[in-house]
């Protein structure tokens, strides 16, 4: 049976550096974000332009653009989702079921708003990524096309950390070196891999 095992934490709490850490350690795993710029070169396109008029360039969804038109606007954010989340949702399922077909021991999906969308991904964990607030904006802001309102508007959306890791089943502190994350990772990665091993 595969441990199913969610990633998530805030902006800029280092996830994408903790899931490629699994992946590195031979884990199979799916980013949602990296899923969402697949749709948005194939199946999201022709429903979001629909949507949000302009946001299309040579037959792809143009971020920033899009951006313009949903950050600060909780009505067009949730318009936006109501198109992209159950194409998200659907992509995870496959994934999921893919990795228990395979027999894999573990695998783990990278979902930025787990606490916050409400759906049962039937995991059988969650890993939570956090790091320092105050070098949370430093990476943030560090980011091209960042700006403090917008910042400021992703994190309104977003469930306070010390929340999420109240509600962890496992915490990465990422305020260390990269390396640490990924030694912190590896010895998840083994405690994870006995504990499937003793299930068999």
């Amino acid at each position: 049976m595969t441990i199913k095992l969610g990633l998530t934490g805030s902006i800029a709490t280092g996830k994408s550096s903790a899931l490629r850490a699994f992946a590195d350690l031979g884990i199979p795993t799916f980013s949602s974000d990296d899923y969402v710029h697949e749709l948005y070169r194939g199946e999201a396109v022709a429903p979001v332009e629909a949507a949000f008029p302009g946001v299309t360039v040579e037959g792809v969804i143009d971020r920033e653009r899009l951006s313009r038109h949903v950050v600060g606007d909780p009505v067009r954010i949730r318009q936006l989702e109501a198109i992209v989340h159950p194409l998200v949702r659907a992509g995870i399922r496959r994934f999921l079921a893919g990795a228990e077909a395979s027999g894999e021991a573990i695998a783990v999906v990278d979902i930025p708003l787990l606490f916050e969308n409400g759906v049962d991904w039937g995991l059988d964990g969650v890993v939570v990524t956090t790091v320092d607030e105050a070098e949370q904006r430093r990476r943030a802001l560090a980011r091209p096309g960042m700006t403090v309102e917008k910042l400021d508007a992703i994190l309104a959306r977003q469930m306070p950390q010390a929340e999420k890791v109240k509600r962890a089943t496992y915490i990465l502190d990422t305020s260390g070196p990269i390396a640490a994350t990924r030694n912190d990772v590896a010895a998840l990665v083994a405690k994870l891999r006995a504990e499937a091993e003793s299930r068999r």
